[in-house]
């Protein structure tokens, strides 16, 4: 085990100048509960790391910084010390009396995923979340490890996700390769393994996908057909309800088209695939996590083009269809909760903000101007998508230059553009692509209001995962590790397929509002959309694009963050927290 002067002389070497220290493990006895909160010595610089339980002892990890091992040590002298007893006894034996062993911490001493995740060979190389603590200047911190872990010989995923207490880079790398740099890279609290990408359970074969959606539907519960709960209804391409994880989600009766002659069925896959997102979200994590899954809302479908995404022709048409696609659900079941949700744009921006014929219908539906209000409808509208590869290249300039699509710019829709978070590549023989957003940015996809006039409405409203685009020397590509797991509309080929861009963000925004819709079934449309709003919040990725890095911004810097970005990306927890903490304010008056 190495001293505390070893591992300071180890980091010296490696160029660390800041944060020498070791981390240390505690063990207790068994059965026996640890008080790992004395273990912290804040104003000494002493920090928990992270707790451990098994089924009979508890494990903590401890740094400690150069020159501090003595606190500990005085903490033993004074317990063996028997002039300094106490009348219950020794002093400090609250915590010493549970301790069984102290050691340098170990690879296993930082792992707090499961343990059947745990690699067991060194040889194996994996993507691993690095979970540093959060205190001082972070940022620096995070430069300091990336500059160590590089100079390590890991490869370290571009941005980062930043917590209250931690923050979580992403970090590719050997067994052999963590186990020899711990001391050096001294500052990691938790090691956990990255979760699956969507590109695993896409290059599935279509004999073992069933597997794991018989899986995934053994832990979904869904309300009955006949339930009062609200519904997402996808004005889209169709959906195949005859999907294993749909069918109990989307009625034959609830689906629909506004052209008979296009008949009901997803015969392009984008409506499926949006489906598959408003029940249950990006597949990849319900696949991964094993725990049951309860699902309060139900779908419903128009089909309103028989192809996918941008359609082309006359807005004024496109305003007829989308009234008629309204009214088909409408009239079907009258007084149900629902969401609209429209993942369909025009081809091109020429509106730049001003309203057209299409985003005026989506105005009046939403404030439900023929019978003045009196049933206002939530319409949750994707802000449309920079689709050319060569103008990925141009990353976030392209982002800036092409603008929101029609009927985005309606002022009553709640306007879903992209961010990411997805910056690991998994796909075999891709090692010379890196991600082109860094986590927690702007998506590639997103399109803006950044080149509209001042009157015109800001927007995006808010932003939800889109996926992300990767580039090499020669250009930029889509791949299935950046984008989102969905279902796949032909069932008899695949179960699995990938979506993206804002249709997927806005998608996702349609089913936080109908987790909300169905938590608090008294709340008005327009006040879900609120909390959608206000709950938001700009990712530090987001700040540091579109923000200056010192003093306070500008009126003009925030109001083109806001035409980015909108207003951030929407939390489910803090819109529920303002709803109970609403609640309980007005029982207490």
């Amino acid at each position: 085990m190495p001293t505390l002067d070893q591992a300071v002389e180890q980091q010296h070497q490696a160029g660390l100048d800041d944060g020498l220290g070791l981390q240390i493990e505690f063990e207790s006895f068994p059965d026996i509960e640890l008080a790992f909160e004395s273990l912290a010595r804040e104003r000494s610089g002493i920090e928990l790391l992270n707790v451990r339980h098994d089924e009979h002892r508890v494990f903590a990890t401890v740094f400690v910084p150069d020159s501090k091992l003595v606190i500990f040590e005085k903490l033993i002298t004074s317990y063996l010390d028997e002039s300094k007893d106490l009348k219950k006894g020794p002093s400090n034996h609250t915590l010493l009396n549970a301790i069984s062993e102290i050691r340098a911490a170990t690879l296993q001493a930082l792992w707090t995923d499961t343990p059947e995740s745990m690699p067991t060979s060194d040889d194996e190389s994996l993507w691993w979340e690095v979970w540093l603590p959060v205190k001082g200047d972070w940022q620096a911190a995070i430069n300091q490890f990336r500059e160590l872990a590089v100079g390590l010989g890991f490869r370290v995923a571009p941005g980062e996700l930043v917590f209250p207490e931690r923050i979580v880079l992403l970090v590719y790398g050997a067994v052999h390769q963590m186990k020899r740099s711990m001391i050096t890279l001294n500052n990691i609290a938790e090691l956990r393994r990255a979760k699956e990408t969507a590109e695993f359970f896409d290059s599935l074969s279509p004999e073992e996908q069933p597997e794991w959606v018989n899986d995934l539907n053994d832990r979904l519960t869904l309300p009955d057909e006949k339930a009062d709960v609200p519904h997402i209804c996808l004005l889209d391409t169709g959906v195949n309800n005859g999907h294993p994880l749909l069918q109990s989600a989307l009625a034959d009766a609830d689906i629909h088209s506004v052209e008979p002659a296009w008949g009901l069925n997803d015969a392009d896959g984008h409506g499926t695939g949006m489906a598959g997102i408003a029940i249950i979200g990006n597949l990849t994590d319900a696949l991964i996590d094993k725990h049951p899954i309860s699902v309060g809302h139900r779908l419903e479908s128009v089909k309103i083009i028989p192809g996918d995404g941008a359609n082309g022709g006359d807005p004024q048409h496109h305003g007829y269809l989308t009234t008629e696609a309204v009214s088909r659900p409408v009239i079907t079941a009258p007084y149900r909760k629902r969401i609209f949700s429209m993942a369909v744009t025009a081809k091109d921006n020429r509106d730049r903000g001003r309203p057209s014929a299409w985003s005026a219908t989506i105005d009046r539906l939403a404030f439900d101007a023929d019978e003045q209000g009196k049933a206002p409808k939530l319409f949750l509208v994707s802000a449309g998508n920079v689709v050319d590869p060569n103008a990925w290249m141009k990353y976030p300039d392209s982002n800036s230059t092409d603008a929101i699509h029609d009927p985005a710019q309606a002022w009553n829709a709640l306007t879903i553009g992209a961010m990411t978070n997805l910056v690991r590549i998994t796909e075999p023989d891709a090692e010379d692509y890196q991600p082109i957003a860094q986590m927690g940015d702007l998506s590639p996809f997103s399109t803006t209001s950044s080149t509209w006039q001042p009157y015109c409405p800001l927007k995006p409203d808010v932003v939800f995962e889109g996926g992300n685009v990767a580039r090499d020397g020669l250009g930029a590509v889509w791949m299935p590790s950046l984008s989102l797991l969905t279902a796949n509309a032909q069932v008899n080929e695949r179960l699995f397929t990938t979506t993206n861009a804002t249709s997927a963000a806005s998608v996702l925004a349609a089913r936080m509002a109908a987790q909300l819709m169905a938590e608090y079934p008294e709340l008005w449309p327009e006040t879900i959309r609120g909390l959608m709003v206000h709950s938001a919040d700009w990712t530090p990725a987001m700040k540091q694009m579109f923000l200056p890095g010192n003093g306070r911004a500008l009126k003009a810097e925030m109001t083109n963050l806001v035409r980015h970005c909108g207003f951030g990306e929407p939390s489910l927890e803090r819109a529920m927290w303002s709803v109970d903490n609403s609640y309980a304010s007005s029982t207490t008056v």
